[in-house]
């Protein structure tokens, strides 16, 4: 394994909620990084001035070399309304510029030896209750869809001699960011409240896990194909609710119908009213250990003062 100070890292979707905090840790144990950005400012100020920043694929000749490459570019799942034009705009962030990716990687003349691609839980689609691995079979729906198209594309890589993992991701917590940061207010308030019939379930990780995660891929050569970015323990919203509201010591009353969040968020509803149950078979079976593998542990850290 070659040591950190002489890896070069490329990673996409640097100045997001993972990716901003990945590239300072990659940095602070001595990587060499690179981020592709569109905003090179952005970059440098949440990923700190030792960065390099790019701002496009043109700017990557053929003889430059990255052993890494970390590819969390797309825009945010969550925010406006999935209309037409919105899910345009959520498929060619992902999958067109990963075909970009893969496309970019191919004219290098020294292939990297590991793209660790990003995807999400999404994948399985809604399930209910199913207990869903990385070998469950999958309900179809746009996220659905989404995911396995933008796997399709990163695995292209590997027709070029490289190394795939593909991170599914859950819902990421962690502090200054994410969709945690978005519920704080209305609990602290004590306007929080179980979403539905709070019974779908939540696949959730602490971001200092995701981060272990992709840590260990880059250390072990054997790790490759999808694995579950999730705690082992997931949890209905309704514990979720019920846990967050004791972390912040407030009642949590309200809940929100699901008719009425549908009349809201319109088809993005199903990201907070589909069910997800997922287990990181793969990594617990190659002897990965969470640091938070219980959601009451996950939010102490995060919200403590």
């Amino acid at each position: 394994m070659i040591e950190s100070n002489e890896l070069k890292i490329l990673i996409t979707g640097g100045t997001g909620f993972i990716g901003s905090e990945l590239t300072n840790c990659l940095m602070n144990r001595g990587f060499h990084v690179t981020v592709l950005s569109r905003s090179p400012d952005l970059a440098k100020n949440r990923c700190g001035l030792g960065v390099n920043v790019i701002s496009s694929f043109n700017e990557i000749k053929a003889d430059d070399t990255f052993n890494i490459v970390i590819n969390l570019a797309g825009a945010p799942i969550f925010g406006e309304r999935w209309s037409d034009k919105r899910k345009i705009i959520l498929r060619d962030s992902r999958i067109k510029f990963t075909q970009q990716l893969v496309a970019c990687l191919s004219s290098m003349t020294i292939k990297p030896e590991l793209l660790i691609s990003g995807s999400a839980i999404g994948f399985y689609g809604d399930q209910c209750d199913a207990v869903l691995t990385e070998q469950s079979s999958v309900k179809s729906d746009f996220s659905q869809q989404l995911c396995f198209d933008w796997e399709q594309e990163a695995n292209k890589a590997i027709e070029l001699g490289i190394r795939v993992c593909l991170i599914r991701t859950g819902l990421v917590l962690g502090k200054n960011g994410g969709l945690l940061e978005r519920m704080l207010l209305p609990y602290k308030l004590g306007l929080g409240g179980r979403l539905g019939t709070g019974q779908q379930w939540m696949s959730w990780i602490h971001r200092k896990d995701w981060i272990a995660i992709a840590l260990r891929m880059i250390a072990e050569p054997s790790m490759q194909g999808s694995y579950n970015a999730t705690a082992p323990n997931p949890v209905t919203n309704d514990e979720f609710n019920h846990a967050l509201a004791n972390t912040l010591r407030r009642p949590a009353l309200l809940p929100l119908p699901a008719w009425l969040l549908k009349k809201l968020l319109g088809e993005m509803s199903d990201l907070v009213l589909g069910s997800q149950r997922v287990f990181p078979e793969r990594l617990l079976a190659e002897g990965f250990e969470f640091q938070y593998p219980e959601l009451s542990g996950a939010l102490a850290d995060i919200l403590k003062k």
